[in-house]
């Protein structure tokens, strides 16, 4: 079968052409029916795909004069978009010679530029930034939004949990990701009303894809005991910045501790298997890839910082949602939930008639 290639900013990211054509190389042994679009200065990505052979019939280039800075803001970008490699790649998103476009660049002009080529698809009013977070548990956890959208109402609460449970159950197998809403306390009386709006639209939605389990405590996004977690953008960055720097605290105060004396230094050697366990688990290059969900085609934001190991890991999160049909999965989610609250203001008001006649 037939499948759409990959568009990739090769520009972006702390390291450049190397480490985003290395990266694709590498995805590309486990994903082997992809080709790719490498989109940036041409004669630095040829000099790159001198050392992956596997890459040279499978890749295309496509010249870009200009790149985006990571200080850039989205409107400069934006007026750059024909001329930069990021822009580049998400236009050929649009114009339909690639199926989903990979950047490990400013993740501002990143999303700027895509929410203007591709739109939000029907029934979506604003994209979400969703991201894959380690658990105690047997799968990733999938939390958004993650910044696009610092204020959000309870409709677009409704559509992140829709897009977020089809992205999950891509990632994780399940028929029905468990789905809560990030809040300051579980009891059902606790949060906003937008928050109290949402779980009530939530519980009372039939024919989703998906189990909705109420309200979820920042301190619990790491259990294992959810596979989605929603939020606005505003509250979703500064948890997940949270995580993250938790995670950089205890891996360094685990470096501090075994390096204070000779004894610990001993200790260390000892447990050496454990905190190696510990130190993959935590890295994000294992999670990398967000994925701009409810836009006309697929967007993915690779860490800047990320090695060859971690764009890989992005790329492969790519190839897998077209693989999956991702943007089909969300609109016909999308469809029974519009279903579910058609039938369900036709049941109330059947019942408000009943009322009435008696």
């Amino acid at each position: 079968m037939s499948l759409p290639r990959i568009a990739v900013d090769a520009m972006g990211g702390d390291e450049g052409v190397r480490v985003m054509v290395e990266g694709a190389a590498l995805a590309r042994r486990h994903h082997d029916r992809f080709k790719f679009l490498l989109v940036g200065d041409e004669a630095r990505i040829k000099r790159a795909l001198e050392n992956h052979p596997n890459m040279h019939a499978a890749s295309e280039i496509l010249h870009a004069e200009d790149v985006v800075s990571g200080d850039e803001k989205p409107t400069q970008a934006l007026r750059r978009a024909r001329t930069t490699s990021m822009g580049l790649a998400i236009n050929a998103v649009k114009q339909g010679d690639a199926g989903a476009a990979v950047s490990a660049g400013n993740t501002g002009a990143l999303m700027a530029m895509a929410k203007l080529a591709l739109r939000t698809m029907p029934g979506i009013d604003r994209p979400a930034l969703a991201a894959r977070i380690p658990t105690l548990g047997e799968n990733d956890v999938i939390m958004l939004d993650l910044g696009a959208n610092t204020e959000c109402d309870a409709r677009n609460l409704v559509q992140f949990a829709v897009m977020g449970a089809a992205y999950s159950r891509i990632i994780t197998g399940l028929d029905a990701p468990r789905v809560r809403l990030l809040n300051i306390g579980t009891e059902e009386i606790k949060g906003t009303d937008e928050l109290q709006k949402a779980a009530a639209h939530l519980r009372a939605a039939t024919g989703l894809s998906l189990h909705f389990e109420g309200f979820v405590e920042a301190d619990k996004i790491n259990r294992g005991d959810v596979e989605v977690v929603v939020t606005d953008g505003f509250s979703g960055n500064i948890a997940l910045k949270a995580l993250e720097g938790a995670a950089r605290f205890v891996g360094d105060l685990l470096k501090r501790s075994f390096r204070s004396s000779l004894r610990s230094k001993f200790g260390f050697l000892i447990s050496r298997p454990a905190t190696e366990l510990i130190r993959h688990h935590l890295d994000p290059n294992n999670h990398n890839g967000a994925v701009f969900l409810g836009l006309n085609g697929i967007v993915v934001k690779s860490h800047g910082s990320a090695n060859a190991a971690g764009v890989a890991n992005a790329v492969a999160v790519t190839a897998r949602l077209l693989e999956e049909n991702l943007t089909e999965r969300i609109m016909a989610d999308l469809a029974e939930l519009q279903t579910g609250a058609v039938n369900g203001q036709a049941g109330a008001s059947a019942g408000q008639q009943g009322d009435a006649s008696k």
